[in-house]
């Protein structure tokens, strides 16, 4: 003998079809909280997407390609036609920020209060070496040798036009230089800056590298016919 299932009443049951469709649908990946920027503040703003290398992996990140005083040298023109300042010269400075910005080297305009107080002085400089990760000390050693490559004649220059985004009219105001020669001083640190990355306006080598092994003295390579 077949027995029927007893019928529930139509608000519990309906209760039920739910809590199944939602055992069944998959479950969504938490996505990525993004930006609030309004209509009248975006119309003042540059707004780009792109792609930056974490700790975790690669994001996706809207900027602001105004506040970079190099991006906008870059998109000017002078009287020859000619930008301000080329392709590679931005790229290498954009990467100095880039590694600036991940070893925190950014002051401070607050207090930390991320972490509690350490009882006494000494323990307070293990705490802190505690929270340097190995993305921060390797791009602390990046910045260290960029500015020894460039040198004391160009590394606060570039500091404070890549890193701090500086204007050059506010740099000129504050060294006291003539009006329009901080460019000419921009791109010769910035050449030295793209020479150290290894960034050049034209590509030069040979079209093909030679195949370098290691072999021992009696072995040779051979192809085999199937």
């Amino acid at each position: 003998m077949t027995t029927a299932e007893p019928q529930l009443p139509r608000p519990r049951r309906r209760q039920t079809q739910r809590r199944r469709k939602r055992r069944k649908s998959p479950s969504r990946m938490p996505q990525a909280p993004q930006p609030i920027v309004g209509s009248f503040r975006a119309q003042h703003l540059a707004l780009a997407p792109r792609q930056i290398i974490t700790e975790f992996g690669h994001a996706s990140v809207i900027i602001n390609e105004a506040e970079s005083p190099l991006v906008w040298l870059a998109r000017r023109r002078g009287r020859d036609g000619r930008a301000l300042i080329e392709v590679h010269q931005l790229q290498a400075g954009e990467r100095l920020r880039a590694d600036f910005t991940r070893a925190h080297l950014m002051p401070r305009t607050t207090s930390n209060w991320s972490n509690p107080l350490s009882a006494g002085r000494r323990g307070g400089g293990g705490e802190r070496a505690s929270m340097f990760t190995d993305t921060m000390i390797a791009a602390r050693q990046r910045v260290h040798h960029a500015l020894d490559a460039l040198g004391p004649e160009f590394a606060g220059l570039l500091l404070d036009i890549c890193c701090f985004l500086k204007g050059l009219e506010d740099i000129e105001r504050e060294r006291a230089w003539p009006a329009r020669s901080g460019k000419v001083v921009l791109q010769l640190g910035l050449n030295r800056l793209a020479r150290h990355y290894g960034y050049a306006a034209q590509a030069r080598g040979p079209a093909r590298a030679h195949v370098k092994t290691w072999l021992a003295d009696d072995a040779a390579f051979g192809v085999e016919s199937v």
